[in-house]
């Protein structure tokens, strides 16, 4: 990887101190293009000790003291789900660039906020699904664009795990926009969005219910303008599965989207494993799969340098066809929410401006 000059380094501010935060710190140090220059929390004693472990230069007691920080170009928001928008909103009128966990918002009103706020102030905001920058996802999508499987007609896509601590775990808490649509279903609505192009026309969708009130589990089908289907799972009480299959016309190609990939088949110091890509260049059950390569390393350390990308070219357009695809995928959300809730069939709303 090429050189940054100093100047042009990308520097970014936490806004939290949880385990994500940390990972996200870890995976970034070593980059020539971004770097966290600050971290805040709502307690100073909490930001000061996640600083000196994570060996940042400086740390805020409050979420308003890194905003008004004019050493800081962008804000890492890791927040509850429930804060997104507050605190991405918050961030643009401070003129701060920013890169915010998935789930970008909690529904659609709530994303078009945070964009439209972006825009006022002329700062870009990303949502951040760490796959997404994968070599692995740019190798898929050439693969689609070149024709490899033909014309897609339909993605199954799943994401679950088994959900430790659940008593007091914040993605069974309701109010802070817990569930597993929102924490393990956004993922592969959000493949679903990027290889179908858009957005369903309506969804229907079927849950099972924790005592606090948030889906534990859902599966769904979304139907598609053009006639084209796709099915969603994901759960938070099952071992872990995250796999996609997207068929086409004239072939199938089968992956495990990781978020963080390992070029190692025995894994790395982090933990992160091999993750596969596999093509199937025909209709028939007798030609053999071949297995694709790509670059592997942190979801974290390529969302941060696509980032930086993007901002240091002012690429403003990437960042509006990304926007177009994540207010999508917030107004599929509320859709699949709504439709799990009332057991019916529920029309998403077109999102065009």
């Amino acid at each position: 990887m090429k050189s940054t000059p100093e100047q042009e380094i990308l520097r970014i501010g936490i806004l939290g101190c949880a385990n994500i935060a940390r990972q996200f710190t870890r995976d970034v140090a070593s980059s020539t293009m971004v770097r966290v220059v600050a971290a805040a929390s709502r307690n100073a004693e909490t930001a000061a000790a996640f600083a000196k472990a994570q060996d940042i230069g400086r740390h805020h007691g409050s979420y308003e003291a890194l905003l008004a920080d004019p050493d800081v170009d962008a804000i890492y928001v890791p927040l509850p789900n429930s804060l997104h928008a507050e605190w991405a909103i918050k961030a643009a009128e401070a003129g701060k660039h920013v890169l915010c966990e998935k789930p970008l918002a909690l529904g659609v009103d709530e994303a078009r906020a945070m964009f439209d706020a972006a825009r006022r102030h002329k700062v870009m905001l990303l949502e951040a699904y760490p796959y997404y920058f994968q070599p692995q996802t740019g190798a898929m999508l050439q693969l689609i664009r070149d024709g490899a499987i033909g014309s897609v007609r339909s993605v199954q896509a799943s994401f679950g795990f088994l959900l430790a601590n659940a008593q007091t775990n914040i993605r069974m808490k309701p109010e802070l926009g817990g569930g597993a649509l929102l924490d393990a279903g956004s993922y592969p609505l959000s493949l679903i969005r990027l290889v179908m192009g858009c957005a369903p026309v309506r969804v229907q969708a079927d849950a099972s219910w924790a005592e606090s009130g948030v889906d534990i589990s859902m599966m769904a089908t979304l139907h598609y303008a053009d006639g084209r289907r796709a099915q969603l799972s994901c759960a938070m009480d099952v071992a872990n599965m995250r796999h996609a299959t997207i068929a086409g016309s004239a072939g199938t190609l089968e992956t495990e989207f990781l978020n963080h990939t390992s070029a190692s088949a025995t894994g790395d110091a982090f933990g992160y494993l091999t993750s596969q890509l596999r093509l199937r260049r025909g209709t028939a059950n007798s030609v053999p799969f071949e297995t694709i390569k790509a670059g592997a390393g942190s979801g974290f350390r390529f969302a941060a340098e696509a980032f930086a990308d993007v901002v240091g070219r002012l690429d403003y357009d990437a960042i509006e066809r990304a926007a177009a695809a994540s207010v999508d995928n917030a107004a599929t959300l509320e859709a699949l929410l709504r439709s799990a809730r009332s057991n019916q069939v529920v029309e998403v709303p077109s999102t065009s401006r």
